[in-house]
C-alpha cells in the first residue's frame, strides 16, 4: 500500500481523494448514483497502478565515453545503450542520467518502447570543471500511466566513470635541471624504489663476442644468453606530491592540492620531455608500501586525477622510498605542505652532493580564506629555510603565484650552481 501511495501523481491523488469523498458523501446522504462515481474516481488510480506496474523495467545499459579521459574543461561524448534482454515489450520511458555534479546538468531523454531483445542508442556532452574520476551513472527511469495519474521509477545500477585528468602547465627550462645525472656515460639506465637494473641480458646473436656470454642465464633457458651493452644513460629525476589533508588548506580548484597537483603534472611532463627518467612518487594508502611509483606520463597523470587528501603517515613513507631512488643521485623535485623538524631533515637528505633540489612549499593557509587549516601549527616559512639552507632552490607557494612562475623561479636559481 505505501508503494501504491508514493507511486500516485497530483492528479491521481486528487482523483483518489475525490473519489473517497464522494462515496462517503453519498453513502452519508443516500444518494447511490454520487456513490458509484465516487467508486469509479477509486478505482481508476488502481487501475492505472496495476497498469504501470505489469511490465518489466529489466533494461540492460552500456555506457562509452569518447574520448575516456579528457582533461579539465575538455568535452567528452558520452553514448548510453539501451537494450530491452526480457521477452516483453518495454513501454515509453522517461530517463535521466545520473552524474555527478562536476559535470553539469543531469541529461533527460525518452527511451521509446523496445521489443525483446531490441535496443536503442543515445548520446549527451559532459563538460568537467575539476579533475579526478567522475561517476556516470546509474540510469534512473520512470513510467506514467496513460492517464498521468501514477509514476513509476526504478534505478537501473550500472555505472561507469570518466577520467578527468589534471592541467598540464608548460614550463621554462632553468639552470638547476642540468646538473642532474650526465646524459653519457656507462650507468644505470633506471632507477626505482627497488634498486637498481644496472645489467641487461638478451639472446645470442651472429656475430657477438663469445667473452660476453652469461653463462648462468644460458644455464637457466637452455639458449646462449650474453649482456647487453650498457644503454646511454639518461639523466634521473624523482617528483614527490605531498597529499596530507594536514599540509592544504581550500577546496576545489582554487585549493593548495589542485595547485599541487597541476605543478607535479606539470614537472612530470616538462621533466620527460627534457630526456629525464622520471620517477613520480605519492602516498597510496591502499598499497602495501604505502607509496605508489609512476615513471611515464600516462601513469602519473592517472595518479594525480585520482589522487585525493590523505593521512599524515603517507609522507614519512614516500620520504622512505624516495632514499632509495634518489641514492644514486639526479635531480629532486618537491611538491610539499609545511614539515616537522624530522621530515624536514628526511626530505633535505634526499638532494644528493652537486645534485640539483628544487622544493615548493605550498603555504596552505593562504589558500584557505579564513578555513581553519588543520596543519596550522607547522610553519611553511621554516620548512623552506631548512631547505634552502641545505642547499635546495626552495619557493613558498601563495595563491597569487602560477605555476609556470615558480617553476621559472625555482628551477631557474642560480642557487644551485656549485651546490654541495
Amino acid at each position: 500500500m505505501r508503494r501504491f501511495r508514493e507511486s500516485l501523481t497530483t492528479r491521481g491523488a486528487a482523483f483518489l481523494a475525490s473519489g473517497i469523498v464522494l462515496v462517503v458523501s453519498g453513502l452519508a446522504l443516500g444518494q447511490h448514483d454520487l456513490s458509484r462515481i465516487g467508486t469509479a474516481l477509486c478505482a481508476l488510480p488502481l487501475l492505472a497502478g496495476m497498469l504501470g506496474r505489469r511490465h518489466d523495467l529489466a533494461l540492460a545499459v552500456e555506457r562509452e565515453a569518447h574520448p575516456s579521459r579528457v582533461t579539465i574543461d575538455e568535452p567528452a561524448v558520452v553514448g548510453v545503450t539501451i537494450s530491452n534482454p526480457s521477452s516483453s515489450r518495454s513501454p515509453v520511458l522517461l530517463a535521466e542520467e545520473h552524474l555527478d555534479y562536476s559535470l553539469g546538468d543531469r541529461p533527460r531523454f525518452v527511451v521509446p518502447g523496445l521489443a525483446a531483445g531490441g535496443f536503442t542508442h543515445v548520446e549527451y556532452a559532459v563538460r568537467a570543471h575539476a579533475r579526478g574520476a567522475h561517476r556516470l551513472g546509474p540510469l534512473g527511469v520512470r513510467v506514467q500511466d496513460p492517464f498521468g495519474l501514477t509514476l513509476r521509477h526504478t534505478s537501473i545500477s550500472s555505472h561507469d566513470e570518466l577520467l578527468v585528468l589534471p592541467r598540464v602547465v608548460t614550463l621554462s627550462d632553468g639552470r638547476a635541471l642540468g646538473r642532474g645525472l650526465g646524459a653519457e656515460g656507462s650507468v644505470p639506465h633506471r632507477v626505482a624504489l627497488h634498486g637498481e637494473d644496472d645489467q641487461s641480458i638478451r639472446e645470442y646473436r651472429d656475430g657477438d663476442d663469445l667473452r660476453r656470454i652469461h653463462w648462468p642465464a644460458t644455464a637457466r633457458t637452455g639458449e646462449l644468453m650474453v649482456r647487453q651493452e650498457d644503454r646511454p644513460a639518461k639523466r634521473r629525476a624523482v617528483v614527490l606530491l605531498d597529499t596530507r589533508a594536514r599540509a592544504h588548506g581550500g577546496t576545489g580548484p582554487a585549493g593548495s592540492l589542485e595547485w599541487a597537483v597541476t605543478m607535479a603534472a606539470s614537472a612530470v611532463n616538462h621533466l620527460l620531455d627534457s630526456g629525464f627518467a622520471v620517477h613520480l612518487l605519492t602516498p597510496d594508502p591502499g598499497l602495501e608500501s604505502g607509496v605508489r611509483e609512476d615513471g611515464d606520463l600516462d601513469a602519473a597523470l592517472e595518479t594525480l586525477a585520482r589522487t585525493t587528501p590523505t593521512d599524515e603517515a603517507g609522507v614519512g613513507s614516500m620520504l622512505h622510498a624516495a632514499s632509495g631512488a634518489t641514492a644514486q643521485g639526479g635531480l629532486v623535485v618537491a611538491i610539499m605542505g609545511a614539515l616537522d623538524d624530522d621530515s624536514a631533515r628526511a626530505l633535505s637528505s634526499l638532494r644528493q652532493p652537486g645534485g640539483p633540489g628544487l622544493a615548493f612549499v605550498v603555504d596552505g593557509s593562504t589558500f584557505a580564506r579564513g578555513e581553519q587549516v588543520r596543519g596550522g601549527d607547522l610553519e611553511p616559512r621554516a620548512t623552506t629555510a631548512a631547505l634552502a639552507g641545505a642547499g635546495w632552490a626552495a619557493l613558498p607557494v601563495t595563491p597569487d603565484l602560477g605555476v609556470a612562475d615558480a617553476w621559472a623561479a625555482v628551477a631557474g636559481s642560480r642557487r644551485m650552481v656549485g651546490a654541495r
